[in-house]
């Protein structure tokens, strides 16, 4: 049961943006630009990092949410997810992103600076400044919003199927026109 009053009776962050929108905009605009504007990584690597930081923070609507985001929009779909989540470093995945969600585990476990390593293996990847950068804004983001999510005692859709039309609505129209 939530912490607090929510009488729109919608799910996780979905109850919590709707029922404060002065806060809520801003928080999916930042979504928005994180997981959705142009940038090297694809939509669906970035929906990754978003999941993969949400599982390791044990925030299971976030977890759920973005699994369904990045499945949508990667080649694998749920497979791939689910090998990520069990584990990355066995997942068909490029070395570069492979090193990508190092760093993001590095930012979700730690406060403070990523190990030079994690970056110099990102680099050996593949992965240039901005992968980097996005990677540990989207990692720090997600921790954040974990906190917000499971902080409040949010509910769990109470239909497993929400995650998947979730999905739908977010991949054509964002997060800002999606709450």
């Amino acid at each position: 049961m939530p912490h607090i009053a929510i009488d729109n009776k919608l799910p996780g962050i979905t109850g919590l943006l709707t029922l404060r929108p002065d806060t809520g905009a801003p928080l999916s605009m930042l979504a928005d630009a994180l997981l959705r504007a142009p940038a090297p990584m694809s939509r669906g690597e970035r929906e990754l990092v978003a999941a993969y930081v949400s599982d390791l923070n044990g925030t299971r609507f976030c977890a759920n949410s973005h699994s369904a985001f990045a499945a949508a929009q990667l080649e694998g779909g749920e497979d791939l997810v689910k090998a990520v989540l069990t584990d990355p470093a066995s997942a068909p995945l490029t070395e570069r992103m492979q090193a990508l969600l190092r760093i993001a585990a590095e930012v979700q476990g730690q406060v403070g600076p990523v190990s030079a390593e994690a970056v110099a293996a990102a680099r050996a990847a593949g992965a240039g400044d901005t992968e980097i950068h996005d990677t540990v804004l989207i990692a720090a983001a997600f921790c954040m919003y974990n906190r917000y999510v499971d902080g409040l005692a949010t509910d769990l859709p109470e239909d497993h199927r929400f995650y998947s039309e979730g999905a739908k609505r977010i991949v054509d129209s964002g997060y800002s026109h999606g709450a």
